[in-house]
């Protein structure tokens, strides 16, 4: 009974070490993951400012209304 009880703990205590070391790899993927997500973030945060500057600053033509000048217009 004694020799099946340490038997059974040292089982126990080796799936422990096992669960740790799973346990702190999945924590350093989740920090990678993480640290990319929000360089991403920052990507992207980027990129929509500077298309908002290109918008406000080279207007495309299709973008830009139409202006109609009468013939009286532009002889005043």
């Amino acid at each position: 009974m004694k020799q099946q009880l340490q038997q059974r703990l040292q089982e126990l205590k080796a799936e422990y070490e096992a669960g740790k070391k799973v346990a702190a790899e999945l924590e350093a993927k989740q920090a990678n993951v993480r640290d990319t997500l929000l360089r991403i973030a920052g990507a992207i945060q980027v990129l929509e400012e500077e298309l908002a500057k290109a918008e406000n600053t080279y207007p495309l033509y299709s973008q830009t209304p139409a202006i109609e000048i009468s013939p009286q217009e532009i002889e005043n």
